[in-house]
């Protein structure tokens, strides 16, 4: 009994750091932007017409209706969706595909290959966006004079897809090594009973690999959805050069602007209504997705 009761206290000392982290890190923004959002910054009444500086005020949940009414918000909102119904399968597809060449007899030293497809995400997101928002620039891009006459990568119709062409670019490397990792640990046995059996490499990796790297592919999509509702550094950048984007392109956008008083209602009890408001879409959309890939699965 003191041998099982000693374990348990060394198991929790070990878990001690993250949990400390874990509540600081997420847990304790998650309560202070709960408690935010019931509060909104008003006139006191004290001055003179009824005016007076502006206080907290609690309000209730005024700010998540003024969330849900919020028509620039939902515009936002479809705007990210359509980016990530065209950007998330393409970019798990590479990825996928990089991997499963990574992982394959083709390439012989894989290591400078795989650092050199990670190496994107290693640049900050925002040098990332000012590197492409400058390849992107007529005047001043090196490869914009080859392309058809009258090309514009940032006019409102093919903006989006530029914004998917500078995430795919980042975050491709990333997603390729969660299918790496997943791949390397399937026993190669499978790989040596299948070639004995006369498979191909390409029946094993349509038959064997691909199927078995199905988890992997779940936590990479899903970590995607989240990332395609936070979508900030690259529309931010590219609203600097080109204003018709307006504050409120993106959701995460809006909140930003919001708390910074650039668009109207201002302040952080709106700015965190709209951040939870979109931390709860990003939810249901991945529990959506989990549960259509588990019932495939089951199927299956």
């Amino acid at each position: 009994m003191h041998g099982a009761r000693q374990q348990a206290v060394t198991g929790w000392l070990f878990m001690a750091p993250f949990a400390v982290l874990f509540v600081v890190v997420f847990l304790v923004p998650i309560v202070v932007s709960i408690y935010s959002s019931m509060f909104a910054q008003l006139p006191s009444g004290d001055g003179l017409y009824g005016g007076g500086g502006l206080v907290d005020t609690f309000v209730g949940f005024d700010n998540f209706a003024l969330a849900l009414g919020s028509a620039p918000f939902w515009t936002g909102m479809g705007r990210v969706l359509l980016y990530g119904l065209f950007q998330v399968p393409v970019m798990i597809i590479v990825a996928l595909g990089l991997a499963l060449l990574l992982d394959s007899f083709i390439v012989r030293r894989p290591g400078g290959f795989r650092l050199a497809f990670f190496l994107p995400f290693a640049i900050p997101g925002v040098i990332a966006a000012m590197m492409w928002l400058y390849l992107y620039t007529p005047e001043v891009s090196p490869f914009m004079q080859y392309l058809p006459e009258g090309t514009n990568l940032m006019a409102p119709g093919t903006v989006l897809f530029s914004m998917a062409n500078m995430t795919t670019w980042t975050y491709t490397g990333y997603n390729m090594l969660i299918f790496l990792s997943a791949l390397q640990t399937i026993p190669k046995d499978l790989f040596e009973a299948a070639r004995l059996d006369g498979a191909s490499n390409w029946k094993i990796a349509t038959r064997i690999k691909i199927p078995l790297v199905r988890g992997a592919a779940l936590l990479a999509v899903l970590l995607s959805i989240i990332g395609t509702i936070q979508l900030f550094n690259e529309p931010v950048i590219m609203e600097g050069a080109n204003p018709w984007m307006g504050k409120e392109y993106t959701p995460m956008m809006l909140a930003y602007n919001s708390m910074m008083g650039a668009v109207s209602p201002s302040g952080t009890g709106p700015a965190s209504a709209y951040s939870l408001l979109m931390a709860v879409i990003a939810g249901a959309l991945a529990v959506v997705y989990s549960l259509i890939q588990r019932r495939k699965g089951d199927k299956s």
